[in-house]
C-alpha cells in the first residue's frame, strides 16, 4: 500500500513539471500572440521558407512568417508577415527571401525605401525578390549558367 502511494506522488510531481515546462515553453515562443500588425508580400518562388521563420530588418528579428498560400490566378505564393508595432515600413519597402546560413533554413529580409507613407495592417509589400535555391547558384558557379533559358 505504502508503495501505491509514493508511485502516486512521483507521478504526480511529474506532471507538475511536465505542466511547468509547457507554460514556460509557450510563454517564450513567438506564437504567443502577435504585438503587431501583418503584412502581405507575393513572391515566385518560395523555396524552403516554413511557417515561422524570421523576418529581419538590418540583421534585427523583428517579426515572424505567419503563414502562405499560393494565388490560384496568378499562381505566386502569398506570405504573410506578422511584424513588431513599433516598426514603422515605408509603402516602398523591398522584402526577400535569403538562406540565414549555407544550412540553415531560410528568412525573409526586409530592406525599408525611403517613401514618407508607411504601410499599414494588411498592407502588401510591391517589391519581392524570390528565393533562389541552393542548386542554382552551384551549378551557376561551377557551370556558369542554371540551364533555364
Amino acid at each position: 500500500m505504502g508503495r501505491n502511494v509514493v508511485e502516486t506522488i512521483v507521478g504526480a510531481l511529474v506532471l507538475v513539471v511536465a505542466g511547468v515546462f509547457v507554460f514556460y515553453a509557450f510563454s517564450k515562443s513567438d506564437r504567443a500572440g502577435p504585438d503587431g500588425y501583418e503584412l502581405v508580400a507575393r513572391f515566385g518562388r518560395i523555396d524552403g521558407l516554413k511557417r515561422g521563420a524570421d523576418v529581419t530588418l538590418s540583421g534585427v528579428k523583428i517579426g515572424s512568417v505567419t503563414g502562405f498560400s499560393l494565388d490560384p490566378k496568378t499562381y505566386q505564393a502569398v506570405v504573410r508577415l506578422g511584424v513588431a508595432s513599433n516598426v514603422d515600413l515605408p509603402t516602398d519597402t523591398n522584402a526577400k527571401i535569403v538562406g540565414e546560413s549555407l544550412l540553415g533554413g531560410m528568412v525573409v529580409v526586409l530592406e525599408p525605401g525611403g517613401d514618407k507613407q508607411m504601410l499599414k495592417n494588411g498592407g502588401e509589400i510591391e517589391h519581392t525578390q524570390d528565393a533562389i535555391p541552393l542548386t542554382e547558384l552551384i551549378a551557376k558557379f561551377m557551370f556558369g549558367s542554371t540551364g533555364s533559358k
